[in-house]
């Protein structure tokens, strides 16, 4: 009996469908779901008559591949992942490969490859991204782990990964040593909810100063999707803010959905990530603050009739110039979000020797993933050319946007301040911006205030490289 080329555990939305990405490209599947009723039902449904086989058991499962076998595991990250493993590991051999594709924190990635490593089996982390749709016909894959198992699985996630519009190869690549997979991965969702929450702002702006429907809206979205904007989040926007209630009361249904946004973990992650390596990310950082203030949302009700702020009032200036700035301020914003998040890629290359290249991380994110997005070739062509640059601001062709569209982006934060119409992204990546070109910030006042309660010393401009310690009560 012929044996199966690939293996997949786990058949909600995304195993499902990357199993049948697998099959369709050429590789025949064995599949195992801890439920069996679900491996039946795929079985009999969307996999019938595909060449895929069924394990009721894991030595079942196991039993139907070929070597080195090679198994996906598509379940929830955590203690999930922990008992797949340990329900495979005395059933494999010494060169099987154990790729882990959920949201997994790459910390857990390294200590998984770690423990297998004296039993032979490897074990690979893989970021996924794009979504059910994505599973299907072709995701952003962000592969990290052993390079010799990458090489082996290359042919396979070449065929089943997004391909770019403009032939520039598959979206795959892979990311580097032990678990750069899914800190890549972890960084993309971190960009993600700036993009979101920035989106949001931009939307909250035109619809509560600028006084658009959603009809006018949608309008506005969609002709920004025709430029330098143009991206999935963009796109999908345009969809669904003036999508029909189906309820029938005649009004968008975004507008009657509750103003509390979930989150999943991986933002915080990519905030706690970045503190620990000592890299700046307000916009992440804000988008992750927003959703947890729209979580008070009892609070915010108590709130909204005792604290008081500006109404906002219908602007009354010209209505294109104002759209105008919107939308060069959320340029500039995202712009400083993908800043910040391939800074981070960069500091964990140094302090993690991982080896991501971070042009090509903006390759494999221009299809098939969440932030896809036409300016990322800019940022590609930027680390292409300059693979040490230490921030894309630096780089020409986005020294040049910022410069031009910065009072746009200005008067956009103030009207939303004097309007009392929060915007805590597009703010935050403001105050990134002007902090990161200002030559000299007021961190000398603290660096004193800390000499003087902690006795923690400070380096004096004429003598940077001199640690001073100062009896300050000495000056009274």
């Amino acid at each position: 009996m012929p044996l199966q080329a690939f293996g997949v555990i786990g058949l909600e939305v995304m195993g499902r469908n990357i199993a049948l990405n697998i099959e369709r490209n050429g590789f025949p599947i064995a599949v195992y779901n801890r439920t069996t009723e679900k491996t039946i039902e795929f079985m009999e449904g969307i996999a019938k008559g595909k060449n895929a086989k069924m394990g009721k058991t894991y030595e079942e499962f196991v039993g139907l591949l070929g070597r080195p076998r090679r198994i996906l595991i598509m379940v929830k990250a955590g203690k999930p992942v922990d008992a797949v493993i340990d329900s495979l590991r005395p059933l494999l051999q010494p060169g099987d490969i154990v790729i882990d594709g959920g949201n997994s924190l790459f910390t857990d990635t390294e200590k998984r490859e770690a423990d297998l490593k004296p039993t032979g089996i490897r074990f690979f982390g893989m970021g996924v991204s794009g979504g059910e749709e994505g599973a299907l016909w072709g995701p952003s894959i962000m592969p990290g782990g052993d390079e010799e198992s990458y090489k082996h699985l290359e042919p396979i996630l070449t065929k089943i990964a997004a391909k770019t519009d403009d032939n520039d190869g598959a979206c795959v690549a892979y990311c580097g040593a032990r678990g750069a997979g899914h800190f890549v991965k972890m960084v993309h969702n971190g960009i993600e909810y700036g993009d979101m929450e920035l989106i949001a702002e931009a939307y909250d702006l035109l619809k509560n100063v600028g006084g658009l429907n959603n009809s006018q809206l949608k309008d506005v979205f969609s002709e920004w999707n025709e430029g330098e904007l143009k991206s999935f989040l963009i796109e999908i926007t345009t969809k669904v803010i003036d999508f029909p209630d189906p309820k029938g009361t005649g009004k968008p249904l975004v507008e009657q959905i509750l103003d509390v946004v979930g989150m999943k973990g991986t933002g915080t992650w990519t905030i706690k990530s970045a503190l620990d390596l000592q890299v700046p990310v307000p916009t992440m950082a804000a988008a992750v603050d927003s959703r947890e203030i729209s979580m008070l949302k009892a609070q915010r009700v108590a709130a909204s009739k005792v604290l008081t702020g500006p109404t906002p009032q219908k602007y009354t200036g010209d209505l294109k110039a104002f759209i105008k700035d919107t939308r060069d301020a959320l340029y500039c914003s995202k712009i400083c979000s993908y800043a910040q998040g391939m800074a981070l890629l960069g500091a964990a290359n140094k302090a993690y020797n991982y080896g991501i290249r971070l042009d090509e991380m903006a390759r494999i994110w221009k299809a098939g993933c969440i932030i896809r997005a036409i300016f990322l070739d800019g940022i590609k062509q930027a680390f292409k050319a300059e693979p040490n640059l230490p921030n894309m601001l630096m780089a020409a062709r986005f020294k040049e946007i910022m410069n031009s569209r910065q009072p746009a982006w200005r008067r956009t934060v103030q009207l939303g301040a004097q309007s009392g119409i929060a915007t805590p992204a597009f703010s935050a990546s403001l105050a990134y911006y002007d902090s990161y070109r200002r030559e000299r910030l007021p961190g000398n006042l603290i660096q004193a205030q800390r000499d003087f309660f902690g006795a923690h010393t400070y380096a004096r401009l004429d003598n940077p490289t001199e640690m001073i310690h100062t009896e300050w009560s000495a000056g009274k």
